[in-house]
């Protein structure tokens, strides 16, 4: 154990650590520098998950993305939102937030697929997502052309408070109607269904299904042209719905490094 440090002090060391730093820590990591047991930090990063949440506490303890991150509480969104007003340079504008969404819950996806989703042409927004480290390529589709195939990234489950995309809020219960819900399954099922995309470090992605998935997913799903948009519109607002739930953690915020801009991405 390291100097002065005794096992009833470890949550509060634990806290410590994971106060001055802005990346998820490993159990292991910590473990190595407090000099104890894996498992020994472990209990002590639970318990200190425990008292942070039943303590009524501004401060929450979550495990994302292979480590362990303290968060602000997301009761007290709207109140770090006022007093930060736009500290985070990474704020998304509602495209870019839309677009993040339809790929969070359609990866991988083309450019061409998020288009079709959208209704609009996608590019900016996901070249500003690419920027800003929320996406990535993941390869590309056998179809013509070989369009880029793009997924989120580690640092989207950390900024979402995530441990992977399984943890995304289920789009069921924020769809409108039943009908809304069907077109949901089918789009994220067709997608699916179309590709398969292989480990991150292999960095490569091929297609199973006929059809060229840069055209989106209109030809795979045919449907009355009015009905189509209006349930498409609903769909959209659904992946809306559920990020605006996981937007409301907000990490750590980092006072001494804040950077103001006007950007509409």
């Amino acid at each position: 154990m390291f100097q002065g440090i005794t096992e009833n002090d470890l949550p509060g060391a634990l806290e410590a650590l994971l106060f001055v730093t802005d990346q998820p820590v490993s159990t292991v990591t910590l473990a190595e520098m407090l000099e104890c047991d894996a498992s020994l930090a472990e209990s002590a990063l639970l318990a200190l998950q425990e008292q942070l949440s039943s303590g009524n506490r501004g401060i929450q303890l979550r495990e994302v993305a292979g480590g362990w991150r303290l968060f602000t509480h997301p009761a007290y969104h709207e109140l770090i939102e006022k007093y930060v007003v736009s500290w985070d340079t990474r704020k998304l504008s509602a495209a870019a937030m839309e677009t993040l969404a339809i790929v969070a819950y359609s990866q991988p996806v083309t450019r061409g697929q998020v288009a079709s989703i959208r209704g609009v042409n996608s590019d900016s927004p996901v070249n500003s997502l690419v920027e800003k480290g929320l996406l990535r390529e993941m390869g590309t589709a056998d179809a013509p052309g070989n369009p880029v195939l793009y997924g989120t990234t580690r640092t989207f489950l950390e900024k979402f408070g995530l441990r992977s995309v399984a943890d995304l809020p289920d789009l069921a219960q924020f769809v409108p109607d039943e009908a809304t819900r069907r077109l949901v399954a089918e789009r994220l099922s067709a997608v699916r269904v179309q590709l398969e995309v292989v480990p991150e470090e292999e960095g490569q992605a091929t297609a199973l299904g006929a059809g060229d998935s840069g055209e989106g997913l209109e030809a795979a799903l045919p449907a009355e042209e009015g009905a189509e948009a209006t349930a498409e519109d609903a769909a959209r607002a659904a992946m809306a719905a559920a990020f605006a739930a996981l937007g409301a953690t907000v990490e750590k915020v980092d006072f001494d490094t804040l950077v103001f801009e006007t950007d509409d991405e």
